[in-house]
């Protein structure tokens, strides 16, 4: 009989303990493919694709091809009131301040553009149609480039970059994100302004 009371009691006690955390399985699962020779599992991979998700436009950020794809190159240099700006300046703000921030995170030996003259272009209008053009395409470019850096399973996202003073990968992605969803709405707002 106390035998029986013994096994219940460790029954009982077996269904109230604390489930473990998905940290947790994460180390309890890589322990064990780690013992059978396996890969390890990713724990960064629910990170790294919501920092994809963000990079391309994901939530409320707005999407470039819709802010951008259509857009008249002859209004590209078009002004309103209030609004110091053009369509052309911001998009070459945004292509110029990303690939910043991709050399950076690349190359240490990049050296950033003087601030903040380095970051916007002169004029207010682009000099050709192929400029406007190329514009975008460098722009979805380098992009693409932040992503396969953030998507790199063999990207330390959390190591600080030797050659800077604490910016790691995340940061760097974030700042993309970040930059470029303000940028677009700006770009929207200047959009519904002209009435494009």
């Amino acid at each position: 009989m106390a035998k029986k009371r013994t096994t219940k009691k460790a029954a009982k006690k077996k269904k109230t303990a604390k489930k473990p955390t998905p940290k947790k399985l994460v180390a309890i699962k890589n322990a064990r493919t780690a013992a059978k020779g396996g890969a390890l599992a990713n724990p960064e991979k629910p990170l790294r694709e919501h920092l994809l998700y963000l990079l391309r436009d994901g939530g409320a950020h707005a999407d470039f091809d819709r802010a951008m794809g259509d857009w008249p190159v002859q209004l590209a240099g078009a002004k309103v009131a209030n609004f110091p700006h053009t369509a052309w300046m911001l998009l070459e703000h945004m292509r110029l301040a990303q690939w910043d921030i991709l050399e950076f995170s690349r190359n240490p030996r990049h050296v950033s553009p003087p601030w903040p003259e380095g970051y916007w272009p002169t004029a207010e209008a682009p000099p050709s149609e192929k400029a406007w053009k190329d514009s975008m395409a460098a722009f979805k470019k380098d992009l693409r480039a932040v992503e396969q850096l953030v998507s790199n399973p063999r990207t330390d996202l959390f190591a600080k970059l030797p050659w800077g003073d604490g910016q790691t990968i995340l940061r760097e992605a974030l700042l993309v994100s970040d930059h470029n969803a303000y940028h677009l709405g700006q770009l929207v707002m200047l959009r519904k302004s002209i009435g494009i």
